[in-house]
């Protein structure tokens, strides 16, 4: 099965047949005329209203909202408490989270390996690949015909604890075992709350949003152990792993800060060898940031070291004006991080800070997931005692609007000009 979304664009921008055709014509610029908002860009696709009219006909999803309104944000329970998508203009906004509808209308548990559902911030815990993988049987090759994702982190629900109009939280008792043997047993809380305008312009430490749509919301993510045996290095920790799945398009470039430095002291910039070296026109780097395509047309990953990473990462989408930032509670002088690389590891608590994931054909011919890419961090791996616990803070914040208000952003948070982003892979 394919689950590749359908590309509307493309469906809108087809040859007219001869009868008819110039109506035709007329009546779709009349009707992306009519969809322009306020800041000059243009709605092209589901909003926000149309993704949750479609999401609730599948699941349940719970709704949070901004004291004006014009925050959206929303949740699936079913699936980890995962945020769905959101808006920063209400049921008419745009849509911002990638939503894999034609595995929703096949049905739940298509797949023994992962239902790619979708989703702006899920819940998954590393480490991904080695002697410690929960993500691979014991024994197993490190293969993607050996790779597995645990039901608890692709199908099964959280259940809800507390809810009010601008945050919810979830739980979820739970046990694991990874690719050693070791069981863990835990408790996961995740609590889940939408940013006021004034939230976002303190945590980014903006000067204003005039002229900018916005939405913001921030997942706080606890692991508890609850079981009656230490966690220790010797037999494997955990990691919280969060994921957001955004939609791609030819003019995405995800652009990450990085820590410079000698990699004598430093190690390597970014690791691109995941699966396979990733080619110089798809990642490059330039005065401390990192530029990566996010065009779904090539399967990537790339990931920072806490030698390199800092607490922020983000996109810009050049098609739609619209910029994403991630931030997270990064730990200063903290470098025990999970490896996942896919193989047994000489050191399995070298491993990275911050991911970034594009989708494509995993070989020639093949079906892809979906047209997305991701934005993820991690938290540290920490040996926890019965009842000690593991904390991961994330935040993601959508801006839509006039390029020269954007451009303010990305220059105060990412260090780096709108017109750099937008050129940095112009052949």
């Amino acid at each position: 099965m394919t689950f590749q979304s359908t590309n509307l664009r493309e469906r809108w921008h087809s040859k007219p047949s001869h009868d008819g055709g110039i109506f035709i014509a007329i009546a779709l610029l009349l009707f992306i005329a009519g969809c322009s908002n306020d800041r000059g860009t243009h709605l092209i696709g589901p909003t926000f209203g149309d993704d949750i009219e479609f999401l609730q006909r599948q699941t349940e999803i719970v709704r949070l909202s901004t004291s004006d309104g014009s925050g959206q944000v929303a949740i699936a329970p079913k699936l980890q408490a995962r945020v769905m998508t959101t808006s920063s203009a209400g049921d008419s906004g745009r849509s911002y989270g990638w939503i894999n509808k034609e595995l929703f209308e096949a049905g739940a548990d298509t797949s023994a390996a992962i239902n790619a559902f979708g989703g702006e911030d899920r819940f998954w815990l590393g480490p991904e690949g080695g002697q410690f993988s929960l993500y691979h049987r014991s024994g197993a090759s490190f293969t993607l015909d050996n790779w597995f994702v645990p039901r608890l982190l692709d199908i099964e629900p959280f259940d809800l604890a507390e809810k009010s109009t601008h945050q919810a939280t979830f739980v979820r008792e739970a046990s694991l075992q990874n690719y050693g043997g070791f069981q863990f047993d835990f408790q996961i809380r995740r609590k889940i709350r939408v940013l006021e305008k004034d939230d976002i312009i303190r945590q980014l430490d903006l000067s204003d949003l005039e002229q900018i749509a916005s939405v913001g919301f921030e997942t706080t993510n606890v692991v508890t152990n609850t079981g009656s045996r230490t966690w220790k290095r010797d037999s494997g920790l955990l990691s919280i792993w969060l994921l957001g799945m955004f939609k791609a398009s030819p003019e995405v470039t995800v652009v990450i800060p990085f820590e410079e430095g000698p990699e004598e002291s430093r190690g390597p910039i970014v690791n691109d060898s995941y699966f396979g070296k990733v080619p110089e026109n798809r990642l490059l780097t330039s005065n401390g940031v990192i530029f990566f395509r996010g065009d779904a047309e090539f399967r990537s990953k790339i990931g920072l070291s806490p030698y390199r990473a800092k607490d922020i990462m983000g996109s810009y989408d050049a098609a739609n004006q619209v910029l994403t930032l991630v931030r997270f509670n990064k730990p200063d002088g903290v470098t025990t991080y999970v490896n996942s690389m896919w193989e047994i590891q000489e050191d399995p608590y070298r491993g990275d800070v911050i991911n970034s994931y594009n989708d494509g054909p995993p070989e020639p011919g093949a079906a892809q997931l979906g047209s997305f890419y991701e934005l993820e961090s991690s938290s540290p791996a920490v040996e926890l005692e019965p009842m000690a616990f593991l904390i991961h803070i994330q935040q993601t914040y959508h801006f839509e609007g006039e390029e020269s208000a954007l451009n303010n952003i990305t220059e105060t948070v990412l260090g780096v000009s709108l017109d750099e982003i937008k050129t940095v892979f112009v052949n």
